[in-house]
């Protein structure tokens, strides 16, 4: 009697919990069901949210990114750099002009080069080979900036003594004052070191100060037409020379 007594005390107990396990479980379920219908309401309002700022401005919401700030605010950002680098390179290869000197004398490869408008007198020497063994590089200065249509001329140590010892002054174009090495050879060359614009070649006219390649065809095609200058203020007459230009070589030049 007393044992069965204690089987039916445990059988109870046993559906006591049973039931306690239900009544658990069944509150679990419910407690789930209630944060997803809380999630899925807290998406559908900011959808919702979304929705309304679009048809308020036409534009779509700005979606956040991690690091807090707007995937179109990155955009804008990388789109910006983009833009500032591209005007940034467009002004430079706007200001940086190409220029063309006549490099010769004292050095190895004498001849007309091609530099950017912010080179420098030593550039414009390395690309005409650098200077001889008789140049005297020290009568330049190296660092001045080159100046379309320039001429360059790099004296030999004797010419550059000469020059020194005449109170320091250095005759460029003087042929008194050049070795037989670097003595002009053009036909528009003259004893006073002066061009003959009327027979000087292209390589000579680019010589002059102010005198590219373009002008110099300019001239040549000139006297081609017209026949030879009548005097020197004539050359203003070519297409691109004006006083400016003429200004520069009107004592370096002859009829």
């Amino acid at each position: 009697m007393h044992r069965e007594k204690r089987q039916n005390r445990i059988t109870e107990q046993r559906k006591i919990q049973k039931e306690i396990c239900r009544i658990l479980l069944i509150f679990t379920m419910i407690l789930s069901m209630i944060y997803v219908v809380n999630l899925t309401g807290c998406r559908d309002r900011k959808s919702q949210e979304q929705t309304e700022l679009i048809s308020l401005d036409g534009r779509e919401p700005d979606v956040e990114k991690a690091d807090g700030n707007t995937a179109k605010e990155a955009e804008g950002s990388e789109a910006g750099t983009d833009d500032n680098m591209t005007e940034k390179d467009g002004l430079k290869q706007e200001k940086l002009q190409i220029c063309y000197v006549h490099v010769c004398g004292a050095v190895k490869s004498p001849g007309v080069y091609e530099l950017t408008s912010d080179s420098r007198l030593y550039e414009a020497i390395q690309m005409a080979g650098g200077f001889t063994d008789e140049a005297a590089g020290e009568a330049l200065n190296q660092a001045e900036k080159i100046e379309d249509g320039s001429r360059i001329y790099v004296p030999t140590k004797e010419e550059a003594k000469a020059g020194t010892e005449n109170n320091g002054t250095f005759v460029q174009n003087a042929d008194n004052e050049k070795t037989d090495a670097t003595k002009s050879t053009d036909a528009g060359s003259t004893a006073d070191g002066k061009v003959d614009i009327n027979t000087a070649g292209k390589d000579e006219l680019m010589t002059l100060s102010g005198i590219g390649e373009a002008k110099a065809d300019a001239i040549i095609r000139y006297r081609d037409e017209h026949g030879k200058f009548q005097k020197i203020e004539d050359l203003m007459e070519v297409e691109g020379i004006k006083d400016g230009v003429f200004q520069k070589v009107k004592d370096q030049i002859k009829i």
